[in-house]
């Protein structure tokens, strides 16, 4: 079913909005046939992605599409959806998204592309599912005046209008190195021992630039990379079963696991468990996920990167309304030949938890309240670090 959010209440001015509750109705359409801290201020987003402009045209009724690449992760309906809807709506009252998550499937997102073209939209914001196939879905649409904001996952192999994302490279460079200096302060040999490194998706350009930020972050390690996989679609389940084997391959050699996000992470975690590995060796993650940050707290999972999707939702929809108006939106850099604007995220450990997600807010909100991550079990683990649900 294709999601439309018709923005109905002006909000000028205000701060984006990190919560999903949105002020607007949603209606449900039938569907047609047919990837250290951050910087920016998300007050003064908008006025710092505008660079130069012709006389701006006036934004109102236009159709805008967002469209996601998976549920393999919750941060876009939980998140990325809410935020873009929020900055939209301050933008444009009058303008409607329709969104759409493509659950891990190119052939749907390419169904969900074309059913956006056929209604009439004039921007897409596209999260591909497969960045090599979507080089015909932004020809397509360029081919007929449609924007095309490439979103997280950059599209290599053409030239989109505009990428909006956090730093993956960073992102990889970031989280292995974190491990390497923890490995190094708690005395791992390096001798004879090694790390497994389980990437992301192959068909995600995201996930490619994780992948080198990592081999930057291990090169001058000291610690071997005995075995490296690239999960299909990032499934969890998927890593979980290749690092299994490594277990009994290796055979208490690894000291320590780079996972590319918190799914990954945790797939590589119960895979210890599950062969009565303990302690589980030190896991790297990305997302600042609720399973994530608890696998931290519980001590499994010994990193995990925060970067709130709110902030770059709420900058592709600077960035597409802005070019929806004439206007040129302000590139930090070119990234494949497109215009792009990049977000530095932080990253976070037990040691910084509590600061980072619980006590840091955006939109005056927490990042994740100490109620939902202190739930259950994992209660015991956060008095340890000073946290009360």
């Amino acid at each position: 079913m294709l999601a439309t959010a018709v923005l109905a209440t002006p909000m000028l001015a205000a701060p984006k909005l990190a919560s999903p509750v949105l002020a607007a109705p949603i209606r449900v359409a039938p569907m047609l046939a047919a990837p250290i801290r951050v910087a920016p201020i998300l007050l003064t987003l908008a006025a710092g992605l505008l660079g130069g402009t012709a006389s701006a045209a006036p934004l109102a009724n236009t159709s805008v599409a967002f469209l996601m690449p998976d549920q393999s992760s919750t941060r876009y309906e939980q998140h990325d959806h809410p935020g873009f809807v929020a900055e939209m709506k301050k933008l444009c009252a009058s303008c409607t998204v329709l969104y759409q998550n493509a659950d891990g499937d190119a052939a749907r997102q390419q169904q969900q592309f074309n059913s956006a073209v056929t209604q009439g939209v004039k921007a897409i914001v596209l999260d591909p599912v497969d960045s090599t196939a979507a080089v015909s879905l932004v020809k397509q649409a360029q081919a007929q005046g449609i924007k095309v904001i490439a979103y997280d996952r950059p599209i290599p192999a053409t030239k989109a209008d505009f990428y909006v994302s956090f730093d993956n490279e960073a992102i990889g460079r970031t989280i292995a190195k974190s491990l390497v200096d923890h490995l190094k302060a708690g005395g791992a040999r390096t001798e004879g021992m090694g790390l497994l490194e389980v990437n992301g998706s192959p068909t995600d350009a995201a996930a490619g630039l994780i992948k080198k930020g990592i081999h930057e972050g291990l090169a001058d390690g000291g610690y071997k990379t005995l075995a490296e996989y690239d999960t299909p679609d990032w499934v969890p389940a998927k890593a979980q079963q290749w690092v299994s084997g490594q277990i009994s391959r290796f055979n208490g050699k690894i000291v320590g696991v780079v996972a590319a996000n918190d799914g990954t992470a945790g797939g590589s975690v119960a895979a210890f468990k599950a062969a009565g590995v303990n302690p589980v060796p030190p896991v790297t993650g990305n997302d600042a996920t609720i399973a994530g940050l608890q696998l931290i707290i519980a001590g499994d999972q010994y990193n995990t990167i925060s970067k709130p999707s709110e902030i770059v939702a709420g900058a592709a929809a600077d960035v597409a309304a802005a070019l929806l108006q004439g206007e040129t939106p302000k590139a930090d850099t070119t990234l494949f030949n497109t215009p792009t604007k990049l977000f530095t995220p932080t990253l976070v450990t037990r040691e910084n938890l509590k600061p980072e997600i619980i006590e840091r807010k955006i939109d005056g909100k927490p990042i994740e309240t100490a109620a939902v991550l202190c739930a259950g079990r994992y209660a015991a683990g956060c008095k340890q670090l000073g946290i009360s649900p």
